[in-house]
This record gives structure tokens, C-alpha cells and sequence, in this order.
């Protein structure tokens, strides 16, 4: 019987240096990161010191400027460096993507002061960052947010109210926060980056998930943080433009990291089909199982070329919204369907712990959810196409 392991996704890099880094991941990933990820999601471990090495290794910053400590990498390469991660543990890429995001706001809109004193240690510091959009009332309708910042008499802000659903809420070294600064809608609202051990910031007990349960989801709250206006980032009134601006690049991190699931699964299930005998010969013989492979290789492929294209634009400098939208919600529920079809896949087994089937089935879920739910990407989809709804 031919040898059957999973075989590297074939690549299409622009660089060597692009080719070089996929193979620094892959290695970081067969040695440090898959060995154990079982074991630690079931533990609910969060792995603290995969983070720290991915920063050594300047992992953490690669679409950033290497001015200030970045990779200076394209959008092409630094997706498809988070979908191999994601493919060895989600907790570990989506937990990179997170980070990304949360740099964002003060490596596009930040003053050169600003950067010069925070994003070094932001990039490649050994520190680890949180966004907070979201609030217990305020998930898709980002605009309505009521964390409140209030000016001081002294020119500082003193921040109060709730951020729900935050990725690394309670370990975060640092957090890129929307408030509100002026009145309703989007143009009262500021962005803010606030020292994860401010005086005041608090974070409540993680949420118990289904899925992705080493990485640590929790409210964070804010009574009376005070920020000085240093770091204040972009102007008054400026934060939910930045916030639209950070989720498209954002959801391009989900599309890759959903991909890199979804090809973990394929793997699992090409493996377990091959090997296993039914009948007197592998069930991989059997057209109906060979066929149901074959559609989950072709949505993989499709999501993977949509996502990259997506990138290109971004990398181009042209307009990527639209398309990002697409990839995120094609790639996601390309992450379902292809985890539920492993899991049939392996049968019986697909549906016990000893195969990591049902967790990739679990874990693909929230990809749906995050950085805006499949329906809000339908939407934005359809306002490219057709302009806003009528009121």
C-alpha cells in the first residue's frame, strides 16, 4: 500500500523568503505545536509559550514594517503562514490573526511617536495583544457600543463599561479598544491602546465553548481605566473607521485560518480512508467515499485560491472589502462542511476523541461567527452589488 501521510500543501510563493518562512512554520508546527494540541484543548491549556516563540521567531509581526519590528510580508504570505499554523492547532493561528488585528489600529493610524514607542514590543516583543469591538449588546451592530471614554480634566480618558467575546481577555499584555467618545453611530466612537495591566481592567472567567477551549474567550471589563492621550490612536470620532478597516484584513485571517482547518480534516480523512478495510478491501475504493473526498479537496481549493486573491488586491493596494467578505464566508462554511464530512468519513470513530475529527467539527463552528457572522458577510456582499438597504 502506498504511503499515504498528509503531503505540504503546494504552495505559490513570490518570494524565497515567503518559501523560507512556510517552511520555518511547518517546522515550529510538527515540533512544538501539533504534538500537543490535543491534549491541551481537551486540558483547556492555553499555550502561553508557543505564543513567545512565534515572537522570537518574528511570527507575530510579518505584515508589519520592519521600521518598527515587522516581517515587511504581503498579505499572500502571511495568510498562508497562518493557515499552516491553524492546520496544526486553530487556538494557535486564530490566536495570531487576533494579535494581528489588535496591531492594526496603531501600525496604520498611530503618529510615528506612537510607533516608535509601542509597536517593537507589540511585533516582536514577546507581547500579545486583544481587540475589543464587541459588547454583551453589541455584537454585529458594532456601532452602537457603550463603553464610555470620558475626557479628563487633565487630557487623559478614563474608560468604563464591558467588552464581551474577547480573545485573550485575561492574558493580553495589551488591548486596542473602541469606545465612545461623542455621541451615537459611528462617528462618536474612538480607538484606544490600553496596557493589559492598566489599573482598572479586569477580565471575568472565561466562557466554556464547544470548541477552541485553550484559547481564552472572556468579558474584559473597564472601571474608570485611565489611558492618557498618547494613546489615543487615529482622532476623536476616527475609531469606527479604524475598527472597519482592521475586521477586513481581519476576516482574511479567518478565511486562511479556516482553510488550514479544513485541510487538517481532509488530511485525517484520506489517512483513516486509505487505511482502513471494509469488505475485503480500504473504503477508499468505494466511489461514494472517494467522491465525498473529492468534493472536500475541490472547496478547500477553491476557498484557498479566493482567499489569496483577496490578499492580492489588499497587497495591490486596491479595494479588497468585497472580496474579503467572500473569502470569509466561503472559506467558513467550507470549514463546516468539510469537518462534518471527515467525521462521517471516519464513521463511529470520527465521533470519539481518539480521532481529532469532532474536534475540527467543533472548532469550525465559531469560525462562522467571528470577526462578523456569515450573515453580516452576506450583507456587505450584497450592498457591493446591489448599495445599502432601503430604510
Amino acid at each position: 500500500m502506498p504511503d499515504h501521510a498528509p503531503q505540504p500543501v503546494d504552495r505559490q510563493l513570490p518570494t524565497d523568503e515567503g518559501r523560507d518562512l512556510i517552511s520555518l512554520v511547518r517546522d515550529i508546527a510538527q515540533r512544538e505545536i501539533a504534538p500537543r494540541a490535543a491534549e491541551e484543548e481537551d486540558a483547556g491549556r492555553f499555550p502561553r509559550e508557543v505564543f513567545t516563540l512565534l515572537s522570537e521567531t518574528g511570527l507575530l509581526g510579518l505584515p508589519y514594517d520592519s521600521e518598527y519590528g515587522g516581517g515587511d510580508q504581503p498579505y499572500e504570505v502571511y495568510l498562508q503562514v497562518l493557515e499552516e499554523l491553524a492546520a496544526a492547532r486553530l487556538t494557535v493561528g486564530l490566536g495570531v490573526s487576533v494579535h494581528t488585528l489588535a496591531c492594526h489600529a496603531l501600525a496604520d493610524f498611530g503618529t510615528k511617536e506612537q510607533k516608535v514607542e509601542h509597536l517593537p514590543a507589540m511585533l516582536g516583543g514577546g507581547l500579545l495583544g486583544a481587540y475589543c469591538l464587541s459588547e454583551p449588546a453589541s455584537g454585529s451592530d458594532a456601532a452602537s457600543l457603550r463603553t464610555k471614554a470620558v475626557r479628563e480634566d487633565d487630557g487623559s480618558w478614563s474608560l468604563t463599561g464591558t467588552k464581551a467575546w474577547i480573545t485573550h481577555g485575561g492574558v493580553a499584555d495589551f488591548c486596542t479598544v473602541l469606545a465612545r467618545s461623542g455621541g451615537e453611530g459611528p462617528r462618536g466612537i474612538t480607538a484606544f491602546l490600553v496596557p493589559g495591566d492598566a489599573e482598572g481592567l479586569s477580565a471575568a472567567a472565561p466562557e466554556k465553548k464547544m470548541g477552541m477551549k485553550g484559547s481564552p474567550t472572556a468579558q474584559v471589563h473597564f472601571d474608570g481605566v485611565r489611558v492618557p492621550d498618547g494613546r489615543r490612536l487615529g482622532e476623536e470620532g476616527q475609531g469606527f473607521a479604524i475598527a472597519l478597516s482592521a475586521l477586513d484584513s481581519g476576516r482574511l485571517g479567518i478565511a486562511a485560518c479556516a482553510i488550514g482547518l479544513a485541510q487538517a480534516a481532509l488530511d485525517e480523512a484520506v489517512a483513516y480512508a486509505t487505511g482502513r478495510s471494509q469488505f475485503g478491501r480500504p473504503i477508499s475504493d468505494f466511489q461514494g467515499l472517494r467522491f465525498m473526498l473529492a468534493d472536500m479537496a475541490t472547496q478547500i481549493e477553491a476557498g484557498r485560491a479566493l482567499y489569496l486573491a483577496a490578499a492580492r488586491l489588499r497587497d495591490a493596494g486596491r479595494r479588497f472589502s468585497r472580496q474579503a467578505a467572500m473569502a470569509k464566508l466561503l472559506c467558513t462554511d467550507t470549514a463546516m462542511k468539510v469537518t462534518t464530512d471527515a467525521v462521517q468519513v471516519l464513521g463511529g470513530y470520527g465521533y470519539t476523541a481518539d480521532f481529532p475529527v469532532e474536534r475540527y467539527m467543533r472548532e469550525a463552528k465559531v469560525l462562522q461567527i467571528v470577526e462578523g457572522t456569515n450573515q453580516i458577510q452576506r450583507m456587505v456582499i450584497a450592498r457591493h452589488l446591489v448599495g445599502p438597504e432601503s430604510r
